[in-house]
């Protein structure tokens, strides 16, 4: 019954994981998001299509430049860093506080650095994917220049 339970639990948080990953990674805070185009005069003349065609290519334009959708950080060590350092002095001062001595503080201390470094990593990763202003800004220059209008990222 235990092993039943724990393969439950366990398939459980990995769907919450996939779920709350596919949240971070789209939307238009997300370096994947594209520019919405207000309707004007030029889409009107050369339709959705064409205007999408013009949005990727202003896009392309951007990545040629030597640009980016997405602003790297080091999100990802930085938390990692943090867990780490948070999860093992608690770790430690709490084998101190049950009174575990000599070892059994140095061996919490690491656990809780194993375990608070891994959480910060997984942070780091949700949060990584930033929108980089300079790639946005090019692109919508690029797209003004050619008569459109953005009213947004989506």
């Amino acid at each position: 019954m235990k092993s039943s339970l724990s393969f439950f639990s366990a398939c459980a948080a990995l769907c919450a994981v996939a779920l709350v990953s596919a949240c971070a990674s789209s939307g238009p805070q997300s370096a994947s998001a594209r520019p919405v185009l207000y309707p004007n005069a030029t889409l009107q003349r050369v339709g959705d299509a064409q205007g999408q065609v013009e949005v990727s290519g202003c896009m392309s334009r951007a990545s040629a430049a030597g640009l980016s959708p997405s602003q790297s950080t080091n999100e990802v060590g930085r938390r990692a860093g943090e867990g780490a350092a948070v999860g093992g002095v608690a770790s430690a001062v709490g084998a101190l506080i049950t009174g575990r001595g000599g070892e059994g503080v140095l061996r919490a201390g690491a656990a809780g650095a194993a375990v608070g470094g891994s959480a910060g990593a997984v942070s780091g990763a949700f949060h990584n994917d930033r929108p980089n202003s300079t790639y946005r800004s090019f692109v919508q220059r690029c797209l003004s220049e050619r008569g459109f209008d953005v009213i947004g990222w989506n």
